[in-house]
């Protein structure tokens, strides 16, 4: 019982943190940060902006790199074919959208959720042996 609960949290801190965070930077959001589409105000304005990501970045990686980047940028040599190799791979199937959803969004964090219980009964199962050989030692 102890454990499914364990697991169940572990499955759901992620989800509550980033839901949790979202809302809680939401309403903090400054109005002259939100730009107009049409009759809608929008957190992530569709122009390219210099200053601040845009939905264009998601388009033009390069403008973004060049712009917002400012950490990672003594890495693109070694980010840049793992993270080109990926989207690459995602628009090969066809449906770039669907297959970022199912690869990005489903697969690959079910896949570490799935090694992370697995590492945890293995630890759980060396210290029940530990406890096992340490009594009949005794």
């Amino acid at each position: 019982m102890k454990r499914n609960l364990l697991y169940l949290g572990i499955f759901l801190f992620p989800i509550l943190l980033m839901v949790g965070v979202n809302e809680y930077i939401r309403p903090n959001i400054k109005p002259r940060d939100q730009i107009m589409d049409g009759n809608l105000p929008m957190d992530f304005p569709s122009a390219l902006h210099p200053e601040k990501c845009s939905w264009q970045c998601h388009d033009d990686t390069n403008f973004c790199k060049e712009n917002h980047v400012k950490f990672a940028s003594r890495y693109f040599d070694l980010i840049d074919p793992i993270f080109f190799g990926i989207i690459d791979s995602l628009k090969s199937t066809g449906n770039y959208g669907l297959s970022n959803i199912i690869f990005l969004v489903i697969l690959f964090p079910l896949s570490m959720y799935f090694l992370l219980i697995r590492s945890i009964d293995m630890e759980f199962k060396i210290r029940e042996l530990k406890r096992d050989k340490n009594g009949a030692a005794n």
